[in-house]
């Protein structure tokens, strides 16, 4: 089994990767790790200004610091009223990271008078994998939908209890994990990187 990092302190995050990484490649293939199980480092911030920038950082960092293949993740929301904010600021955007609830409920007051046609927004996401040899593989992944007035849902995390993905008649926080999996932005883009980990990352033996 190979160990790779997840630059993430996100239990959530780390649970739901390595679900997404098991399915496509099989169990015992790839032993994901997060930041909690590693020395402790002093983490980069986030200054890239898109999510694909903000990856990368965290995954050359978890390698400088590890000499492990890390994999990192940014996500976040994109809202059409808000142009695209909070975008990478999504985590943080009531000004605590990681206030999911704050950070949701402060996105709906601020769109709180925009029509329903007009609430349009997508959630975004870019992953990263950097190998020790420094070799750096990108993908992205989106999944398109419209946010609700108010939350449903006790699943997922995030904005995922205002978020209608399109064509879906429930939340993402109503949906099981596999269902979530099928059609999230991280979901898409995890299955792309699993592609590129096949590759990057033969199994022990193998060529």
């Amino acid at each position: 089994m190979t160990r790779v990092l997840l630059a993430t302190r996100n239990a959530k995050k780390l649970t739901e990767l390595q679900r997404i990484l098991d399915h496509a490649l099989g169990p015992q293939r790839i032993q994901l790790v997060g930041l909690a199980d590693v020395e402790q480092y002093q983490e980069v911030p986030e200054t890239g200004l898109t999510f694909g920038e903000n990856a990368l950082l965290k995954a050359r960092e978890g390698v400088r610091w590890t000499n492990l293949p890390t994999i990192a993740d940014d996500s976040g929301l994109a809202v059409d009223a808000l142009n695209g904010m909070p975008g990478v600021f999504s985590a943080r955007w009531s000004g605590r990271h990681g206030d999911d609830r704050a950070n949701l409920e402060l996105v709906l007051a601020q769109i709180g008078d925009v029509p329903d046609e007009h609430r349009g927004a997508a959630f975004v996401c870019a992953v990263a994998l950097v190998l020790p040899g420094g070799k750096e593989h990108l993908v992205d992944g989106r999944q398109p939908g419209r946010l609700l007035r108010a939350p449903r849902g006790e699943g997922g995390f995030g904005y995922d209890p205002i978020f209608l993905g399109d064509r879906q008649d429930r939340t993402n926080a109503e949906l099981s994990p596999a269902e979530k999996d099928a059609i999230s932005h991280r979901g898409k883009a995890l299955r792309a990187m699993a592609k590129v980990i096949a590759k990057a990352l033969p199994e022990p033996g193998r060529p």
